[in-house]
């Protein structure tokens, strides 16, 4: 089939977010990068040339890419990235960061499998799927093969561990075997499942029980546990409607912890303040809104399912992010995307999206302008 030009609209809005995240960590990250490289600007040129350079390679490349080719590689990818994963365990490779030992490191160069598992478990469950519907007309018989992926991944992820990293994948995996036809029995057990499963994690691990009480009383240990909430509300109430202005946070400043990873968000509505934090919540929405209008144009299962499962990873990592900084879901780490720090999580997303953008290109409707 001959590609057509790409959806315009979806475009520009990943311009323009890319733009506000370079803005964003420019300004937040100043004090940090002094106090530790003695140069401001390095977590902006770190990301520019690890993360903005090579993302946007990716992102032509998967652009111009027939998105079907994906289908007869997802099976490599995975292995590949599940391989990436265990090899986070093997002394010498891995890298921590923080209390989590999930990176690897290699000839001065250090990237999260997690975020390469995050776009292969795409590919591997949209397969799976349209193989599955082809086959019988129906799901059903994928929720073991479904339950399998996810346990596997699970297992892998947590020993790390990474949470948030984990809930993105889950509830994009969970979403793309829903709008693939799963009977409602099985959604219903699957939730069940899941709720579960985080009362055990829950109870199992002292860390995230003090999380969780965090969450629901932040004001309990100002000082301690709930002193990375506490600041991030500190930041955003500071904000009021218009901002203390881009550059001038004061939370910034070495009281708020993890200001270029997930707390970034923090410092933008400090900065900024709620109609500029609206609004930028507004753009990312009408993002995600674009990319689903691509999803429903796809012309066939394989690149609807793989366009909700890219799209539906932003969407959910957005909110895990914003959602544990004003204080509605416990704080997991998770990085914005687009925004925080990260070269791996960057140049991921943005080949991601240039998926997303061939897909738009051989859409059979005209409801999608094009450049």
């Amino acid at each position: 089939m001959r590609q057509k030009k790409p959806d315009l609209t979806f475009t520009i809005l990943l311009g323009v977010l890319i733009l506000l995240g370079l803005v964003v960590l420019t300004s937040a990250s100043g004090p940090v990068a002094y106090q530790k490289f003695g140069d401001s600007y390095w977590y902006l040129k770190h990301q520019v040339l690890y993360g903005l350079l090579p993302g946007l390679v990716l992102f032509l490349l998967a652009s111009r890419i027939d998105y079907r080719l994906w289908r007869r590689w997802s099976k490599v990818l995975f292995v590949i990235a599940v391989t990436a994963l265990l090899l986070v365990f093997v002394p010498g490779l891995s890298a921590e960061w923080g209390t989590s030992k999930s990176w690897i490191s290699l000839a001065g160069l250090s990237f999260q499998p997690a975020e390469m598992a995050k776009l292969s478990t795409v590919f591997f469950l949209a397969t799976l799927f349209e193989r599955q519907r082809d086959r019988e007309g129906e799901v059903d018989g994928s929720l073991w093969p479904f339950l399998a992926v996810i346990g596997l991944l699970a297992a892998l992820i947590m020993a790390q561990p990474d949470l948030g990293s984990l809930s993105v994948i889950i509830a994009a995996s969970f979403l793309i075997y829903f709008l693939a036809g799963a009977p409602w029995r099985h959604v219903a057990g699957l939730v069940a499942g899941g709720l579960l499963s985080i009362g055990i994690l829950v109870k199992t691990a002292p860390y995230r029980a003090a999380r969780l009480t965090t969450f629901l009383h932040p004001e309990l240990d100002p000082q301690g546990i709930g002193y990375h909430i506490n600041q991030a509300f500190l930041a955003i109430g500071s904000g009021g409607l218009f901002g203390v202005g881009l550059g001038h946070s004061r939370q910034k400043y070495l009281y708020l912890p993890e200001v270029v990873g997930d707390s970034i968000f923090a410092v933008l509505a400090e900065e900024l303040g709620f109609i500029f934090t609206l609004a930028a919540i507004m753009v990312i929405m009408a993002f995600v809104w674009r990319g689903l209008t691509i999803a429903k144009n796809a012309p066939d299962t394989f690149g609807r399912l793989v366009a909700v499962g890219i799209i539906g990873w932003v969407f959910f990592q957005t909110v895990f992010n914003i959602g544990s900084m004003v204080g509605i879901l416990p704080v997991t780490g998770l990085p914005l995307p687009f925004v925080s720090y990260g070269g791996t999580a960057l140049a991921v997303l943005l080949g991601a999206m240039g998926v997303v953008v061939n897909i738009s290109r051989q859409s059979a409707t005209r409801t999608v302008r094009r450049i």
